[in-house]
């Protein structure tokens, strides 16, 4: 599609209401989210079968789902982004859908660490292409004031990917092998990848934004984006608070089924449906609440988009070291359902104040931004570290060392709630010189 043709085919939608055409965009990208995510955590999700027949220690697992795959999924987001905010942004999510189906495919069929290793990284190459365009899209279909539930909305894609992964993965290994759940989730991606082009239109750029009727957009450049993103504190905090949650979130989710199997007693029948219900319902409801809350509060101040995430997290870490502590896997879970739905609260809240920060034409290369640093930091840390932690402990504590490592990921709730507060306060001193009410 030429960029005439994309500005002429705007979303039927207005500031005040949304159009079918929006909701079937919104409905296509969240599932391709879902299988985005589910694709991504497979590896956690089958670890313990996986460790069996490939050999791999802990530290190695955490490198497959940590730095490698962060490293290709956050640096090639850059270039994508920059792509995207000049092409059609719906072929590079489709193309991208098709690269990491391909991948997963691939990943089923590794026969030794160094090979799926490669699949890992090729994976994270075509989820790069995923989400920063498709956050732009949502934005484009949806007016001010509709952009936070609409963001919640496809952000429910990573705890129904999960979800499903759990459910589905689980079974297909129990069923038959971790071999199969990685081939059969492939396929699924690469027919969905054939058929977005021609669910998906691509909107116009900035054409329910105020500034951007007013005048036509013209494509940002590539360093004046990249400087006036990290010359703005706001956007830097968000990234920076959305990182260090992320330590947690990736450190605790990509070894949580290996730890209540291997340290609980669970199995992959049980992981299939009780594991993947605490997932769906918490995580899924953490998110599309955080949605709400944020479009509610955000319209009496700026501050909520910081505050909503510190108190979330605060009221998690309790829970958080009660899970790791439970004695057994059923007391577990119902403590997971805790962190679980309070430590998202971050995502559709940084998400949504970048894309209301910066310029419509800025968009996707932001949203790329912020993927990068909270990615790099949360992804790419998070699981390397707990699995190398992991390691360490096993020579004296060979029945726990997962039980250790994870309990050293409390200190960076408390870091990620400063980060947050002081978030709070910018936003806050940023509203009062521009004479708003604080």
């Amino acid at each position: 599609m030429s960029q005439t043709e994309a500005i002429a085919a705007a979303p039927p939608t207005s500031a005040t209401g949304v159009g079918t055409r929006a909701w079937i965009a919104l409905g296509s990208l969240w599932f391709i989210y879902v299988l985005n995510f589910l694709d991504r955590q497979l590896l956690s999700i089958l670890a313990k079968p996986i460790q069996d027949t490939l050999h791999i220690s802990d530290s190695q697992l955490g490198l497959l789902g940590g730095l490698y795959f962060a490293f290709f999924y956050c640096f090639i987001a850059i270039p994508v982004g920059w792509l995207a905010d000049r092409t059609n942004r719906v072929a590079v999510v489709s193309i991208a859908c098709g690269i990491w189906s391909a991948a997963t495919i691939a990943c089923g069929l590794s026969r030794n660490f160094s090979q799926l290793a490669v699949s890992r990284m090729t994976v994270g190459f075509g989820e790069a292409g995923g989400v920063p365009p498709s956050y732009a899209i949502i934005t484009d279909y949806f007016p001010p004031g509709r952009r936070g539930m609409a963001l919640g909305i496809y952000n429910l894609g990573p705890p129904v990917g999960a979800a499903l992964g759990i459910a589905f993965g689980a079974s297909i290994a129990a069923a038959f092998s971790w071999r199969d759940a990685f081939v059969a989730i492939g396929v699924v991606g690469l027919i969905v990848a054939v058929v977005t082009p021609l669910v998906v239109k691509e909107p116009r750029r900035g054409g329910l934004d105020q500034a951007a009727n007013a005048a036509p957009q013209e494509r940002a450049p590539f360093w004046g984006t990249v400087t006036a993103f990290f010359s703005r504190p706001t956007l830097v905090l968000a990234a920076l608070g959305s990182g260090v949650t992320q330590i947690i979130t990736y450190g605790l989710g990509n070894f949580a089924v290996l730890f209540l199997m291997r340290e609980k007693g669970m199995t992959l029948n049980d992981v299939a449906l009780w594991y993947a219900l605490v997932v769906a319902i918490g995580m899924g409801g953490g998110i599309f609440a955080s949605g709400w809350l944020i479009d509610r509060f955000t319209r009496r101040s700026k501050k909520a988009y910081a505050l909503l995430p510190a108190l979330s997290l605060a009221l998690a870490l309790p829970f958080y070291v009660a899970f790791v502590w439970a004695p057994s896997w059923p007391l577990a879970l119902a403590l997971l359902c805790g962190p679980t739905f309070l430590n998202y609260f971050y995502l559709s809240s940084s998400v949504a104040l970048v894309q209301e920060e910066v310029r419509p034409n800025q968009r996707v290369m932001s949203g790329a931004l912020l993927l990068l640093v909270m990615n790099f930091i949360g992804m790419g840390l998070g699981p390397t570290y707990v699995g190398a932690a992991s390691d360490f402990f096993r020579a004296a504590h060979p029945d726990n060392s997962l039980q250790i490592a994870l309990y050293t990921l409390t200190p960076f709730y408390v870091l990620a709630i400063g980060l947050f507060v002081w978030l709070s306060r910018v936003l806050g001193r940023d509203t009062s010189r521009a004479g708003g009410v604080s």
